[in-house]
């Protein structure tokens, strides 16, 4: 299965877009002298040289040699995992900032065999006001086809003036129907971290996004709680991952060092086993010790995945929710010099410190809380077994009450002999690198 990945949280001028990798971050590298293939591979090339003459010479139109040398690169790279070439216009459009004037609707998503497939809607978009939801498949961007798009085609749809309507068709597993929907473009400026008291007893901290602020901002949400209600009142803190996206790696290692004292966060494995890269926590523990209960569900990725994970296998947390989206790949652009744009390659995968891979099979929780969905989310058609993954559920009630996965982190804390993590025993660590 083919992935590429983006969100889209900034703002872009023109038909340009601003990225934040969920994957973790987009790095600028350069080739390695040590994986150089030997000479005889290259004389492969004159197989492509000979049809692209052949091309030229003999098409009933002229082609353009750009184009065709760029739908070549994308043909080697399709079927690699979220590999693909970004041409030098594209590039250069998506290197816009803040001061572009430009809006968006609020979206994570990755592209899935030809497909963009949400991960999660930000939180308070457009989007999310929209209903959009983990799972929906986009189909049409005003009027035309969305397949075979790649995500920087996608955003540059996605993406337009503040205030313009963009024109979706989605589908959604176990509906019948495609769904249309007219979204206007917003200029969005999420939060990251929001925090308040619970029943004078427990801490409940949200974190929608992660970022380069968003340690230091759980950081002093729990020294505010702990100061109001008092260590001694003080059952523990839920930290709500739900629909967060993720962010940086670094932001997101930064987060879970702030509560762990001390082993590993997550491994980063490249091709072989001397490329796989440990980063371990330092000694420290923000909540001093007080228990804590992590909410995610299908929205939950990436970034936040790897949060989950660490506080998971490091017995530092108890997981509760629906299984995580599964987005673990760490993605490297490489720069092909001149106007030749860049090549986006795979080059490495999160591991959790028990070794269990992301990438596509998620954080699965401690204990599971479904959500009772309204009957426009319920699914209508029979779903069948082998089918059932492709239902990730990122419904969050609006209402607390009703907000059930929320309700079981909340007596999981007021009641430490239910919580199931209490008296199982640590995972032992992997033998070997998982396969």
């Amino acid at each position: 299965m083919r992935k590429a990945s983006l969100i889209l949280l900034g703002v872009a001028a023109g038909t340009a877009l601003t990225a934040v990798a969920t994957q973790s971050y987009v790095a600028l590298g350069g080739t390695d002298a040590r994986t150089a293939p030997p000479a005889a591979n290259y004389r492969l090339l004159d197989v492509f040289g000979d049809a692209y003459e052949q091309v030229r010479k003999h098409y009933v139109e002229k082609p353009n040699d750009k184009d065709l040398m760029g739908t070549a690169i994308n043909g080697m790279l399709s079927s690699l995992e979220d590999s693909y070439y970004v041409d030098a216009k594209t590039l250069q459009a998506s290197t816009c900032t803040a001061h572009c004037d430009f809006g968006e609707i609020g979206i994570a998503f990755v592209v899935v065999d030809g497909f963009a497939k949400i991960i999660t809607s930000i939180e308070d978009s457009p989007a999310a006001k929209a209903g959009i939801q983990a799972g929906d498949i986009i189909t049409d961007l005003d009027g035309q086809s969305a397949q075979g798009l790649t995500y920087y085609q996608v955003a540059e749809k996605l993406h337009g003036q503040t205030g313009a309507t963009l024109k979706m068709t989605i589908v959604r597993p176990g509906r019948q129907k495609p769904i249309d929907l007219s979204i206007v473009r917003a200029h969005i400026e999420p939060r990251a971290v929001s925090s308040r008291v619970e029943g004078g007893d427990v801490g409940y901290i949200r974190v929608a996004q992660i970022n380069e602020q968003t340690a230091e901002q759980i950081k002093k949400a729990i020294a505010d709680i702990a100061a109001q209600v008092g260590p001694d009142k003080l059952k523990g803190y839920v930290i709500d991952l739900r629909n967060d996206p993720g962010g940086r790696l670094d932001d997101a290692v930064s987060v879970a060092d702030g509560f762990l004292e001390s082993g590993e966060i997550v491994a980063i494995r490249g091709r072989g086993t001397d490329d796989t890269r440990h980063i371990r926590a330092t000694p420290g523990d923000i909540a001093k010790g007080k228990p804590l209960i992590v909410l995610i569900n299908a929205g939950s990725a990436a970034a936040a995945e790897v949060i989950a994970g660490a506080l998971q296998d490091g017995r530092r947390a108890t997981l509760v929710g629906t299984r995580s989206f599964g987005q673990g790949t760490v993605g490297t652009l490489i720069p092909l010099g001149g106007e030749n744009g860049a090549i986006h390659l795979t080059t490495g995968h999160y591991v959790t410190p028990a070794g269990h891979l992301i990438e596509s099979k998620g954080i699965s929780p401690d204990v599971e809380a479904q959500q009772d969905l309204p009957d426009d989310l319920k699914p209508q058609a029979k779903i069948e077994p082998k089918d059932k993954d492709k239902l990730l559920q990122s419904y969050i009630p609006s209402d607390s009450k009703a907000d059930k996965a929320l309700n079981v982190a909340f007596d999981l804390l007021r009641n430490p002999k239910s919580n199931p993590k209490t008296n199982k025993p640590a995972p032992a660590p992997p033998a070997k690198a998982p396969n």
